[in-house]
């Protein structure tokens, strides 16, 4: 019984751990202005060629190119093949992890205002 409840933990820990490394490189991948403004037109215009993006920057293509590596890298892009044409769709699947994450954030800061809210009125309290 022991053991289960030691693997079961270690198990958990696993897959918290993963999550932790997978939204690491969601963030990072979206830490650059480019990377999200890559994103941004994927989403507005459908899968596009990467030399159609490239259009839209003041960068070499090869410069584009290791940007969208970076974001299939994330999983925030996938690449298509179609004959020898290559087109790169937006993959927002994984954005529900940061979203998840900023959710925690805010609920422990809601948390902390009622706190101060409850402080700041039996302060005013006290002080009448």
């Amino acid at each position: 019984m022991v053991d289960f409840i030691i693997s079961t933990i270690i198990l958990n820990h696993m897959v918290e751990y993963k999550k932790d490394i997978i939204l690491s490189e969601l963030l990072k991948a979206v830490s650059d202005s480019t990377r999200r403004s890559l994103i941004t037109q994927l989403c507005q215009q459908g899968p596009s060629r990467v030399t159609d993006l490239a259009h839209f920057y003041d960068m070499s293509l090869n410069a584009i190119s290791k940007h969208i590596k970076v974001l299939e890298k994330s999983g925030l892009v996938r690449r298509k093949k179609i004959g020898r044409t290559h087109l790169i769709e937006a993959n927002l699947d994984k954005v529900e992890l940061i979203d998840s994450w900023l959710n925690e954030l805010k609920s422990v800061w809601e948390l902390r205002l009622d706190k101060l809210d409850d402080v700041l009125q039996n302060g005013e309290q006290n002080n009448e």
